[in-house]
């Protein structure tokens, strides 16, 4: 079991590694050595994972799932296979600790009673004081 939280682990037998040659200049490293990391885990079907991470985890990844539920990740940072490995690791165990938590739900505050009434006795004084100023059209002026 890979421990992720102290709530949530998943098991090694649900990943599969992949490796592949390395793309662009680097010469016969590049060319002979297996260095890229294909990390490849089945969300939707993994028996690890409580439905909510399973959920928030398809929202967090992006392209990075596939329309099966399959998440890949690709390491191709480091030019050993060692760490390209550890470092698909971490990033797998980031995504699931970040979907993991879960959001706050915001609730929309409205507008308190009095406080409309205010607003209202506010404008009304307002328009009260505008009116005052006018000139009197009754022909006195």
């Amino acid at each position: 079991m890979i421990e992720i939280s102290p709530t949530l682990a998943i098991d090694e037998r649900e990943i599969q590694e992949s490796f592949v040659r390395a793309e662009g200049p680097g010469g016969q490293n590049v060319n002979k050595v297996s260095t890229v990391v294909q990390l490849r885990f089945d969300v939707l079907h993994s028996g690890s994972l409580p439905p909510y991470v399973k959920d928030r985890l398809t929202q967090i990844t992006g392209s990075r799932m596939t329309k099966e539920g399959v998440l890949v990740i690709i390491a191709r940072r480091f030019r050993t296979q060692v760490q390209n490995r550890e470092d698909a690791m971490e990033q797998l165990k980031d995504l699931l600790r970040r979907a993991e938590i879960r959001p706050k739900v915001h609730f929309k505050t409205k507008v308190p009673l009095g406080q409309k009434r205010r607003r209202q006795e506010d404008k009304a004084k307002h328009g009260e004081k505008k009116k005052l100023r006018r000139v009197n059209h009754s022909g006195e002026d």
